[in-house]
């Protein structure tokens, strides 16, 4: 045997981008870690990450192109699967139209270098309908940055290295590693705060497991979180509690702010929320007397009816209390390399769809609309479908109606690395290298990390001869769809140069690049000529990462990138944008509604992830899906009690849309009226016999595609009408 290399790179499976220390010998994995001198993670890892030999070696994992034929799936060579999908592909454009092929991307295409192609791939099928797991995850964050802030990707994250008061709405990173709190071992950062004497409260239907290291948690009902948020602002109003500090020369639309939340008092709120008004009173005044507070929410406030007006309190309750773009507030991250500088402002219902007129964010519709426009005829309907990395039938709502409209297709191509409940209604699948045979840097994830650092990862292993990697198919489909094409400037250089080059261009106009100057307002031509034309040496490079395999520390956040770019886009913080002020009756219409409008026995359904999972695709790894069956309805014991059910029985839970049955769990750790299931399961036989074994049910075959967030079209996650049944 060799002797045994380590080999370091960022793990590309959730959003922590932990680094990892990966001993391997003889061509195999002999034991992957946490990599120590990572400036992000310093060493921690979750067991996820331990599960990157698993996909490497798994037998199930597609290494060649399929094609669905009449007696099954038959491999075949990379260029008569391009062939087959460009003829299949251009013909029904030609004949139905652009608005006939549609594309929905993943989660996982934002954790890998393809990222940087998806804007190119969509534009070489201009006018077809776009989707992505945006709109079942934080498409209401987005909304308010682009609304308040002016950009949908300056994303404010709590700077918890700091922080002395954390409110969390909806939000849970011991099980999801930090959401939009990317930093390695999250909850040892929040335990900082409390350790410095802060104070630390999650606002949540169930005492989850970031509320059971909390100093307090607050149990709320399902889709009312913005009147508690409203509630909160409506007492710093009243309580003369506003201090705008360096943002008040920016900030528009404060007056009208207070009257829009002026009927929202702790008292009238509190019988909708289950919060008692005092104990809202409590928190709107401990916020403001922190001197370095944030309050933050994640996808628990994003998918619920009210997502869009929640996320736009979540914003606002941060700006009238100073806390944003201040030390131990909210702060907005510089990543290396700066899609908010690069990439679009972003929109918002410059379409609508074909049938229910719903609008699109960032010209990507609604996701809760595809089964009904693939099944819908008349001039528009889908006909053809690429997906990347995602799993649609398992991940968005009343996913069977979904699996149904999938067969109605005439044509589909995935971009998949399995056989999986969606990827299996494709024509051809194309799979991308693995995770271990192609590099890595993450050019996304890095707009949400506490602390900023970058990382190059070169392949472990080589990938298999003529094989492709995500970006690379990306670009051969663009190209053969549009042979004219010439594509986003991004596009064309990768298309020449290849990706290792331009990433090196990026890093190097990056804030912290060689050539940063370059994209500097200040900077005179003379100065940027300069540069251009001398041998940079000092900044970022593809170079310079290489020469630092554990990857580079850039620093913590620090306030001014956002009074930086309002400058710079000479506009304001828009506090009170009409779009919020439009949605605001709706809330006040269910806010004067009888507590008898909801059905009799009926209970409200919320989802949960855990540590060991993101996603469906994690069930296949038999070592994170091992130990107690974790597809259980969570219950309150006396809902049981009334419905005559006991621990470990099999219960039947109903929607208007469908019904799933799975084990009951009892626990008092939910609030009463709240049920609660996983999201992720319900694997059918599509070849994975891991995940099948512990199929369960599929949450989203009873979440509602036509229960949303009218304002931003958002589909209703939690809090769904659900009946239980033994």
């Amino acid at each position: 045997m060799s002797e045994t290399a380590i080999h370091y790179r960022t793990c590309p499976l959730c959003e922590a981008m932990c680094g990892l220390a990966i001993s391997h010998a003889d061509g195999r994995i002999v034991a992957i870690r946490g990599d120590d001198a990572d400036p992000l993670s310093k060493g921690h890892i979750c067991p996820k990450a331990v599960a990157l030999q698993d996909i490497h070696t798994d037998p199930l994992r597609l290494r060649a192109p399929l094609k669905r034929t009449s007696t099954g799936w038959a491999e075949i060579g990379w260029e008569e699967a391009f062939a087959e999908v460009t003829q299949n592909l251009r013909s029904i454009r030609d004949r139905h139209g652009e608005q006939a092929l549609a594309a929905y991307f993943g989660n996982p295409t934002v954790h890998t270098p393809a990222l940087l192609m998806v804007p190119g791939l969509i534009e070489a099928i201009a006018g077809a309908q776009i989707f992505s797991a945006t709109s079942v995850d934080q498409l209401p964050m987005m909304l308010a940055s682009l609304q308040m802030l002016d950009h949908q990707l300056l994303l404010p994250i709590p700077d918890v290295d700091c922080c002395g008061f954390l409110l969390i709405v909806g939000g849970n990173p011991a099980a999801s590693q930090g959401s939009f709190i990317s930093g390695g071992d999250v909850m040892a950062r929040i335990e900082g705060i409390r350790q410095r004497g802060g104070r630390v409260v999650v606002i949540d239907p169930r005492r989850t497991e970031t509320a059971k290291q909390a100093d307090e948690h607050l149990f709320i009902r399902p889709g009312t979180d913005f009147f508690l948020l409203a509630a909160m602002a409506q007492v710093i109003f009243a309580e003369g509690r506003v201090r705008l500090r360096e943002l008040a020369p920016w900030v528009d639309g404060l007056e009208t702010l207070r009257e829009a939340v002026a009927e929202f008092t702790p008292e009238r709120v509190a019988p909708k929320t289950g919060i008692a008004a005092a104990k809202i009173r409590e928190l709107a005044l401990a916020l403001g007397d922190a001197e370095q507070a944030a309050v933050y929410g994640r996808i628990g406030s994003c998918t619920q009816e009210f997502g869009g007006l929640c996320n736009w309190l979540l914003y606002a309750l941060n700006i009238i209390n100073g806390s944003l773009d201040r030390s131990g507030g909210m702060l907005f991250p510089t990543p290396p390399i700066d899609l908010v500088r690069l990439g679009p402002r972003g929109s918002f219902a410059r379409r609508r769809t074909r049938l229910r007129g719903l609008p699109a964010f960032g010209d990507e519709f609604p996701v809760a609309v595809l089964a009904e426009e693939i099944l819908a005829p008349g001039e528009g309907r889908i006909r053809a479908l690429i997906t990347h990395a995602g799993n649609p039938v398992l991940s968005t709502p009343n996913g069977r109606q979904l699996d149904r409209a999938l067969t109605a297709l005439d044509f589909m191509v995935s971009i998949d690395l399995y056989l999986n409940e969606t990827t299996r209604h494709a024509n051809i699948i194309l799979p991308p290298a693995g995770p271990l045979e192609r590099p890595h840097f993450d050019a996304g994830l890095p707009l949400a990390a506490v602390h900023a650092s970058a990382k190059w990862s070169p392949p472990l292993f080589a990938a298999p001869s003529g094989s492709y990697q995500d970006w690379q198919i990306m670009v051969e489909l663009a190209q053969r769809l549009h042979p004219r094409f010439s594509g986003r400037l991004v596009h064309r250089l990768v298309r020449r140069l290849g990706l290792e080059r331009v990433t090196d261009w990026l890093l190097r106009l990056g804030p912290y690049g060689t050539h940063a100057a370059l994209l500097d307002e200040d900077a005179s031509w003379t100065q940027k000529l300069r540069i251009l034309f001398s041998p940079a040496r000092d900044g970022l490079s593809l170079h310079a990462l290489r020469q630092h395999p554990h990857g580079i520390d850039l620093g913590a956040m620090q306030p001014g990138r956002l009074m930086r770019h309002l400058k710079r886009r000479n506009t304001g913080i828009h506090l009170a944008p009409s779009l919020y002020l439009a949605d605001l009756p709706r809330a006040l219409a269910r806010l004067t509604e009888s507590a008898d409008a909801a059905p009799r026995d009926s209970l409200l359904l919320i989802g949960r992830r855990h540590v060991r999972s993101n996603n469906s695709w994690m069930h296949r790894i038999p070592r994170l899906i091992k130990g107690p069956n974790r597809c259980t309805l969570l219950l309150h014991p006396d809902d049981a009690a009334h419905r005559g059910i006991a621990e470990g029985d099999r219960v039947t839970v109903t929607s208007r849309v469908g019904a799933v049955t799975l084990p009951a769990q009892l626990t008092t750790d939910i609030l009463p009226g709240v049920v609660s299931m996983p999201h992720g399961y319900g694997q059918r036989d599509a070849g994975a016999s891991t995940a099948a074994a512990h199929g369960g049910g599929s949450m989203n075959d009873i979440t509602d595609e036509q229960f949303i967030d009218a304002l931003t079209g958002t589909p209703v996650l939690n809090g769904v009408p659900v009946t239980v049944t033994r």
